[in-house]
This record gives C-alpha cells, sequence and structure tokens, in this order.
C-alpha cells in the first residue's frame, strides 16, 4: 500500500516543494492551505502521517495537533518559523512527533519523514501481534516488576518512544533513570542509530565544549588530531545527558542553540554541522528550584524539559522487590560464573521488602553482591544481608561481654557470627583469645549504599617482635584453633595486643577505621603465615576464600604487599 501525508501550510511555494519531496520517497500527499481545510482533509481520509505549519490564517496548527492526537495514533511533524520555538514545545507536549525549522532544509525534512515512516512500521508491527510484540518482550525483560507504579510506567515508556520529543527522567539516585533512557532509545525508531550516554558532572569543565561538539587539529595546544563530538557520534541515534544540572553555565548556553537549532560546531571549525539527535537527560536533582535559584538557565530547563517521566523510588515498589532480587541475584551468578545461582530464604525475602531503602534498585543490587559474597552456601539468609541498625552510641562493652551475649533483653542482632577463640574486650577495645562464644558483628551504617561489617573470625594477633611461624608438617594435624592461640603467644606467655592502647585511652582514629586497621593486620599475619595462600589463609581465619578475597578488596591488600 502506498503511504500517503497531509501537508498544511499556507504557503504554496513551500508546499509544492515538500509535495515533490515526498513523492521522490513514493508518498502520496494532499494538500490544505488552512486549519478548517486540513480538518475537512483528515475527517474524509485515512493518512498516515501529517505534517502541519503551526501559524495558519484561520487559526493555530496546535488545534490539529490536538484533535489528531485526540483520536488516532497517527504521528504529525509541526512546522516553526524562526523564533516561534516555544510554539513547537508546546506541540511536542500536545503529542507531535517531531518539528522542522522554517526556512525548510530538505535533508532534515527527509530524516524527519523517514523517521515518522519508521514509527508507521513499528506500529503495524504492533498492532498485528500486541501481546507477543518484540517490544513489549523487550520492555517486560528489562524493566523488572510487575507493581501498581509500574504498569503506567510502562505504557507511557512505549508512547514517549514513538516520539522525538526531548524526555526529563527525574528521580532518586538509584531509580533507573539511565535504564528507562535505553529503553526509551531501542524501542524508538531510532534502535539502529547510536545510545551515546554522557555523565555531564564527570567532564572537567574546560573540555566540556570539546567532549560535547568535538575539535579541529590545531585549535588549541593539544588538539594534534581532528575529534569527533558527543552530538556527532548520536547522529541519528539518542544522546542522554545523565546529571545535566552539573553542566557549567557557559556551556548550558550552547547546549541549547545545539538543541533548538540541530546543528553544532567544532572548535576551530568555521561551519556549522547538522545532527539528527534524540535529546534524553536526567538528574536526581531538583531542577526547578535550580533555575529558581540562577544556577540553571530557565530556557534550557524548558527545551530539555518537554516530556517529564519521574520514577518511582523502590520503597514505592516493595512488591517487586522479590523479582528484582531474583534477577539481579541470577546476573551476579553470571557475572561471578558461580556454579549455582543463589536464593534468597524466605525470611531474607521478608527483610528486604521492610528495609529502607535509600539507593533504590542500586542499594538493593549492592546488598546482594555482598551477601553472595558473606554466604557460605548458594542460601542467602538475613544474617548475610548486613541490614541491622545497631546502636553505635551503645556501651559496647555490654553489648559484647560474654555475660550478656545470651541475655534475652538486649535487642536481637540480625547478623551474628560464631567464632572459637574470641571476645572483645572491656572499652579498650582489646582483641585477645578466649573461649569459645558467640559475639555479634557491629554494623555501621556509614554510606546509604553499603554497610560495613566487621567480623572477627578466629583472631590472629600480628607481632613484629614475633612472627608467626609456618606450620610444620606435623602441625597440620593439629586443630586450628590451637595453632592460632599458640601463635598469638609471646615466648613468656604473655598475649600479644596489636597496637595496644593504654588503660582508659580511645583510639584517635575513631573505632571503625581502628578495627578495620587490625582486621587488616590479621589478614595479612594469616596470609604471610601460609605464604600468600589466600585458600589456607581463609581456612586458617575460620572464613570462606570468597569471603577472605573480598576482605582484601575492601581493606585494599594487595598481592604485592608479600613483598613487604
Amino acid at each position: 500500500m502506498t503511504t500517503t501525508a497531509l501537508v498544511v501550510d499556507d504557503e504554496v511555494d513551500l508546499c509544492r516543494l515538500m509535495q515533490i519531496t515526498l513523492t521522490k520517497m513514493g508518498i502520496k500527499s494532499d494538500v490544505a492551505y488552512t486549519l478548517s481545510q486540513a480538518k475537512s482533509y483528515w475527517q474524509d481520509n485515512d493518512y498516515d502521517f501529517c505534517l502541519t505549519d503551526l501559524n495558519l490564517p484561520d487559526g493555530s496548527g496546535l488545534d490539529l495537533v490536538k484533535e489528531i492526537n485526540g483520536s488516532s495514533s497517527t504521528p504529525v511533524a509541526v512546522i516553526t518559523a524562526h523564533g516561534s520555538m516555544d510554539l513547537a514545545i508546546e506541540a511536542l507536549k500536545l503529542g507531535a512527533f517531531d518539528f522542522v525549522n522554517k526556512p525548510l532544509e530538505l535533508p532534515r525534512l527527509r530524516q524527519l519523514v523517514e523517521n515518522a515512516l519508521k514509527v508507521i512500521h513499528q506500529d503495524s508491527e504492533s498492532t498485528s501481534t500486541p501481546e507477543s510484540s518484540a517490544e513489549q518482550k523487550m520492555l517486560n525483560s528489562r524493566l523488572i516488576g510487575n507493581s501498581a507504579v509500574m504498569h503506567p510506567l510502562k505504557n507511557t515508556i512505549l508512547k514517549l518512544a514513538r516520539s522525538q520529543a526531548p524526555v526529563f527522567l527525574s528521580g532518586a539516585s538509584g531509580t533507573g533513570k539511565e535504564v528507562v533512557a535505553r529503553l526509551i532509545h531501542d524501542l524508538s525508531p531510532r534502535r539502529d542509530g547510536s545510545f551515546v550516554p554522557v555523565n555531564c558532572g564527570a567532564i572537567p569543565s574546560e573540555l566540556v565544549e570539546s567532549e560535547f561538539f568535538g575539535h579541529k587539529k590545531g585549535s588549541f595546544t593539544g588538539a594534534v588530531t581532528d575529534k569527533q563530538g558527543l552530538f556527532q557520534q548520536a547522529n541519528g541515534g539518542t544522546l542522554f545527558l545523565d546529571e545535566v544540572a552539573d553542566l557549567p553555565l557557559a556551556m548550558q548556553v550552547k547546549l541549547l542553540r545545539a538543541i533548538q537549532e540541530k546543528t553544532v560546531r567544532a572548535i576551530g571549525d568555521t561551519k556549522e554541522i547538522p545532527v539528527d539527535i534524540r535529546i534524553l537527560s536526567a538528574t536526581h536533582k531538583n531542577l526547578n528550584s535550580l533555575v529558581q535559584d540562577g544556577a540553571f538557565r530557565q530556557d534550557l530547563y524548558y527545551r530539555i524539559n518537554v516530556i517529564e517521566l519521574k520514577l518511582p523510588t523502590l520503597n514505592a515498589r516493595r512488591d517487586d522487590i522479590p523479582v528484582l532480587a531474583e534477577h539481579f541475584l541470577a546476573m551476579i551468578a553470571s557475572e561471578w560464573q558461580l556454579e549455582t545461582v543463589p536464593s534468597l530464604t524466605v525470611d531474607a525475602c521478608t527483610r528486604l521488602q521492610h528495609h529502607n531503602f535509600a539507593g533504590n534498585v542500586r542499594e538493593l543490587r549492592n546488598i546482594l553482591e555482598r551477601a553472595v559474597t558473606l554466604a557460605e552456601k548458594s542460601t542467602i539468609d538475613t544474617i548475610h544481608l548486613g541490614l541491622a541498625d545497631i546502636d553505635t552510641h551503645q556501651d559496647i562493652t555490654n553489648m559484647h561481654s560474654p555475660e550478656n551475649t545470651n541475655n534475652a533483653d538486649l535487642p536481637e542482632p540480625e547478623i551474628t557470627h560464631k567464632t572459637a577463640n574470641q571476645t572483645l574486650e572491656s572499652s579498650e577495645t582489646r582483641l585477645h583469645s578466649a573461649q569459645t562464644t558467640q559475639v555479634p558483628q557491629t554494623t555501621t551504617n556509614l554510606h546509604p549504599y553499603r554497610t560495613n561489617i566487621q567480623h572477627f573470625p578466629n583472631m590472629i594477633q600480628p607481632s613484629t617482635s614475633n612472627p608467626i611461624e609456618p606450620l610444620s608438617e606435623g602441625s597440620q594435624d593439629c586443630d586450628h584453633n590451637t595453632a592460632i592461640h599458640q601463635a598469638t603467644q609471646k615466648k613468656d606467655g604473655e598475649q600479644i595486643r596489636p597496637n595496644e592502647l593504654p588503660d582508659g585511652q580511645l583510639p584517635s582514629e575513631g573505632l571503625e577505621n581502628y578495627l578495620q586497621e587490625q582486621e587488616k593486620q590479621l589478614i595479612i599475619t594469616a596470609l604471610k603465615q601460609t605464604g600468600w595462600n589466600k585458600t589456607q589463609a581463609a581456612e586458617l581465619l575460620g572464613t570462606t576464600f570468597r569471603s577472605l578475597r573480598y576482605r582484601m578488596k575492601k581493606l585494599e591488600i594487595a598481592e604485592d604487599q608479600s613483598e613487604s
């Protein structure tokens, strides 16, 4: 079937030019010169897309945009005169597909028509198989969740994918703004083009223009070759401006012109290059407040915020947490090449659903990565999540003393770890060997996405004066706890304590840093004793190889320390 189009403009010569261009592209077109004539044509015929001017003798083209979008999904593009960009933005908000500026450039017109044809073809495929369309499958597989807030979000994403209008993604950090941006691109007619994400806050201010627009060789010191900018890289595709609020004010002016004119000029070049891109932007900051404070240009704000899509927090979609956790665990197992995919117990899943996620989906994944590391088996229980809220101002001596370990009056910690020969000694926070006892781990929420957990399994006390000697062949049959206990004794039987503090003195660096340093010394001591064999060192410490590797990375214990 032949594609048909409705062209609406009061300039006869321009209408003939557009009609000739469409005919060369194999598109049959009708021409209307007034708003009333256009509405009459629209009611009497079926058109695949419409191209209309906004300034008509008997009314505004916005009325035609409203009528068409209210009764069908036909793509409507608008033609704007120079200086009437606000009308184009209003048309995009009303559902217009795209816009083209006067004086009309034929290459830009052909690009617009080709994008409209892709949308028409895409709509015909989804209409024939609505339930099993490739777009719907992609959406469901990459945007995990079926809670009440997710259904309207998915429907909105499908609608936005058909348009060429700039979209502003707002939401808290970790809600998946880049995931949604990639979905909009991959579901759009621009899917065959490039998706170019850029973190605006990560580019030094003096290099922003070069990164965005490129430069010519010799245009400044260090420009030894021509460089293509991000706008040129995204030509025919989508440019995603992440953390757009961090752009310098000087760059905001140049970005505004590039978006409005759809042309860029490289540093050192004498001519502007047309680019066909769609702008998606995002930030976790309140752009409206930044505009009021003068930290963000109001005109740029209106250009990028044509359509705003607010992403829900994870706390607003707690029903999705189990399926999200299952998805992330499968991804972690694949990335880490685990033999079996870890799974959550019912209690662990319930605990996650009651957690207040400040970091949203990103925090959930971080928690699961840590839990997989700490779990000795493929089953993750509440103990491995690290979500206990322990009052760090509470008397640590009373909380960790053997007398109060089983006291029912104390709040039960959610993370406990049984170790041999360990206890926490008085307010001096000394570490020493003792009888077997159960000691809860201390958890300190220092970061919204990460919980620092201090473990003290089978404590080995390092000493420079009396280094731990390698185990002899005969001692390999001995109990590890006995070997460790012997290793922590001086020749005269006095116990070794690393960095021992005088009575009544607290660590100047704080409890957290002090304990981390003790843990680091103990791990290094165990590694030295075993010739830096991590498997044997983990066994000596009474932990798993995976947990030891995690702790070495966390405490920045590198292999090259074996030389020291």
